[in-house]
């Protein structure tokens, strides 16, 4: 089973007039926290007392999330690069007010700014014809499918003269993302006190979702193969145990979702002699909050009180090779089509289906 991009035109090649950067946004102020959660929840079940526990969260660190921040620092830095890149093909004795330019902007999916807003400023600034990089590169209906639908229902809110999106296809296993999570989890590991590495254990954690979900989508299997892939950068003889945990779960108690959750198999480890953890946000590429609170505060913390040493290895969308990504797999579906490493999009119509929400 595979999931991709299934956008009005997709799979189309050619030349695309914009990039636009989608993620799921964060609040910056403590007035944004409620409308943000708002967005974030509408149409689902999560128990009250949940969604007051994750809004006081919020409003503990004044309402800030990392990510937004990281996205406007991921834009300028994606900008600047693909103008550098756009200008290697740059005909010879051509003038400068006739380069190729491709601006690239962001809109987010609960946050300002909100996509309706970015694409509405599209159309008015003539794009006619972007393409579409989200923040996540894994295959299950919140991660992938519902990133289609709102990117629809925005071009719907817009109107008939809103810009054609299409979508970037399936890169989880891209080189620019595995090559940067194996250093952050290199470094980790060195920062580990030297008295205390002992038996060291690695967690690569992702967002959990309902297993009635992960049964229809590629998402496990994916998370799973990255982790390999970054392990085998790191540890190539093998000599570190490993595994793939879960975060963040916000629905029902009596809905099944994901399991082990991260700080529930670090008690476990520790019953068991391990001296160490390291983790891996290997589900988040970009800095956010549910790392900051669930990783940083709530799974060191759970470590603490277990005797356990605990690292978390840096997100990577603040990396060079990240960057050059993101770039590249625009390039390769723009009018350059000058990589090898086309990817085209995969997505079925029935692929990562909403099932339970």
């Amino acid at each position: 089973m595979t999931c991709g991009p299934n956008s009005s035109s997709a799979g189309s090649a050619g030349r695309y007039d914009a990039l636009l950067l989608v993620a799921f946004g964060g609040p910056e102020s403590i007035a944004d926290v409620a409308p943000f959660l708002a967005r974030v929840t509408a149409g689902r079940s999560i128990p009250p007392e949940r969604l007051t526990e994750v809004a006081d969260r919020y409003r503990s660190v004044g309402g800030l999330s990392p990510l937004n921040g990281r996205l406007r620092s991921l834009q300028s830095a994606v900008a600047t690069q693909l103008a550098n890149r756009l200008a290697e093909y740059q005909p010879t004795g051509q003038e400068p007010d006739n380069a190729v330019a491709v601006p690239v902007f962001w809109g987010n999916r609960n946050a300002h700014p909100l996509l309706p807003d970015t694409i509405a400023e599209m159309r008015n600034t003539g794009v006619r014809r972007a393409l579409a990089w989200v923040a996540s590169p894994y295959a299950s209906y919140s991660t992938c499918r519902q990133y289609t639908e709102n990117l629809e229902t925005a071009r719907t809110a817009v109107g008939p003269d809103a810009p054609v999106i299409d979508r970037i296809g399936s890169h989880h296993d891209h080189p620019g993302l595995i090559e940067p999570a194996a250093d952050r989890l290199a470094e980790a590991l060195d920062r580990l006190s030297v008295n205390r590495r002992g038996r060291v254990h690695i967690l690569f954690s992702a967002h959990s979702i309902p297993s009635a979900l992960a049964a229809t989508c590629d998402y496990v299997e994916q998370l799973h193969e990255v982790a390999r892939l970054v392990v085998e950068r790191v540890d190539p003889d093998g000599r570190l145990d490993w595994e793939v945990v879960w975060q963040s779960r916000s629905g029902p108690p009596e809905v099944p979702w994901l399991e082990p959750d991260v700080g529930d198999r670090i008690e476990a480890l520790a019953a068991t002699g391990v001296d160490a953890v390291v983790v891996s946000p290997i589900g988040f590429p970009v800095e956010n909050f549910e790392i900051a609170w669930d990783l940083d505060i709530e799974a060191a913390g759970r470590a603490e009180r277990a005797g356990v040493a605990f690292q978390r290895a840096g997100a990577v969308d603040d990396d060079d090779r990240f960057v050059e990504m993101v770039v590249s797999l625009f390039l390769e579906r723009s009018f350059l089509g000058r990589s090898s490493l086309v990817r085209l999009p995969e997505c079925s119509p029935t692929c990562c289906p909403s099932g339970i929400r």
